[in-house]
């Protein structure tokens, strides 16, 4: 019975649940503002093709 409560107090696998819940969290911001990331990085593109036509004139 001892070995079963120092198994679920071990702390060691905190990082792998911190880990799981930071990516869920970072998963959920990317699917609530898709749109605007996608607004964003296409207008980056956008900005380095401009550019990179500029030089190479």
């Amino acid at each position: 019975m001892e070995q079963l409560k120092e198994y679920f107090w071990d702390e060691e696998g905190m990082g792998t649940v911190e880990v799981i819940l930071i990516i869920v969290v970072l998963v959920g911001l990317v699917l609530i503002f898709k749109k605007q990331i996608t607004q964003i990085v296409n207008e980056l593109f956008d900005s380095i093709v401009t550019k990179s036509a500029e030089v190479a004139k």
